[in-house]
């Protein structure tokens, strides 16, 4: 496209005509002058129009645009076009037969969600999300200060130039790179009450063994407990980068002021770690909003129950057991929600600071 509008420009002859019509304007009287120029002002416009052209085809969105308008499109119609379609979906009563019906939309989906009752739509009373909803946030919040703390703890301990410090945070990171599943299955053995190390290790002091998975009062904390054991390597590779990140200077400046190693750390340095707390945080919410697959895998199905069972858990029972599709459909828009609300302010601070 350019260089057909260069093309033109040449073999309409613009260059050299806009030198000569300024030679001739110069030459002629003035009332010539404003006579020429209403006859050339047509051409002078076309001109201008293929200069814009030009200018716009120049950009770098512009000229890039085959190498990125196809992701866009895809993520477009299979992404954005899929949470749509989702929320169309939880204002019907689409129970998983024929066709959703859009001509009646309404809220009673997610009325039913937070105050229970018999909905329109079925002949049995439905249960509110608010249990469902506590282990959710419970676990999030849990799961997240557990791991962070503990992250932070190891990225000090590895920050202090110590031997085989590859191989510490190889071993540490490790389990960040195994599945939900595999996690599942790995301390489902470790709680068995019969084999388990955890058993074994607690009657080695008198004690047990205990039936951890069955035992409604441990199951979250021991989900939680799988959940930190994977992601508190995360949590120290972050912190530790964070950490890294600081000048000496800071380290130093501390010491000579008299701070002691709790007090500088405490007053100085853990204050700079924000920007990889926020990072780290957002990433183990977001994990702990979708570990769906995790108590699966542990209890063999999607009722863990009514102590374990999470907004995850409860969406895809209502989808699949219990054919309740726009019911199901309504818990998953209830999951994006909090999801927002935990990467939207992240987002909206990183495009504040220029970062995004």
């Amino acid at each position: 496209m350019y260089r057909f509008i260069e093309e033109c420009k040449s073999r309409l002859g613009f260059d050299n005509v806009s030198e000569e019509r300024r030679g001739r304007e110069q030459q002629r009287e003035p009332g010539q002058r404003s006579q020429s120029g209403q006859r050339g002002s047509g051409v002078t416009h076309f001109q201008r129009l293929l200069t814009r052209l030009q200018s716009f085809l120049r950009r770098d969105a512009v000229r890039s645009a085959p190498f990125w308008i196809l992701p866009f499109a895809l993520v477009g119609l299979f992404v954005y076009g899929a949470i749509i379609w989702n929320i169309l979906l939880s204002l019907t009563d689409f129970a998983g037969l024929g066709e959703p019906d859009y001509s009646a939309l309404d809220l009673e989906n997610y009325i039913i969600a937070f105050t229970g009752g018999t909905p329109s739509w079925s002949s049995l009373s439905i249960e509110p999300i608010w249990n469902a909803t506590q282990n959710t946030i419970a676990l999030m919040i849990g799961f997240a200060v557990v791991c962070l703390i503990l992250g932070l703890v190891l990225a000090i301990l590895v920050d202090q130039k110590i031997r085989f410090e590859n191989t510490i945070r190889t071993i540490y990171l490790l389990p960040m790179s195994l599945s939900f599943v595999v996690t599942a299955k790995f301390w489902l053995y470790m709680y068995n009450p019969q084999t388990g190390l955890i058993n074994i290790t607690l009657q080695a002091f008198g004690i047990g063994p205990i039936r951890i998975v069955q035992n409604p009062q441990l199951k979250l904390a021991a989900v939680a407990f799988a959940l930190v054991w994977q992601f508190s390597g995360y949590a120290m590779i972050v912190y530790l980068a964070a950490l890294r990140g600081i000048p000496s200077s800071h380290f130093e400046a501390a010491r000579v002021d008299g701070a002691s190693t709790f007090q500088m750390y405490r007053r100085v340095i853990i204050p700079q770690l924000r920007t990889a707390t926020v990072s780290a945080l957002v990433v183990i919410t977001v994990f702990a909003l979708k570990a769906f697959d995790f108590l699966f895998s542990m209890y063999s199905g999607y009722q863990p129950g009514p102590s374990a069972d999470i907004l995850a858990t409860r969406m895809v029972r209502e989808a699949y057991a219990n054919q309740n599709w726009a019911y199901g459909s309504t818990i998953a828009v209830v999951l994006f929600i909090m999801a927002l609300f935990i990467v939207g302010p992240y987002l909206y601070s990183q495009y504040r600071r220029g970062d995004l």
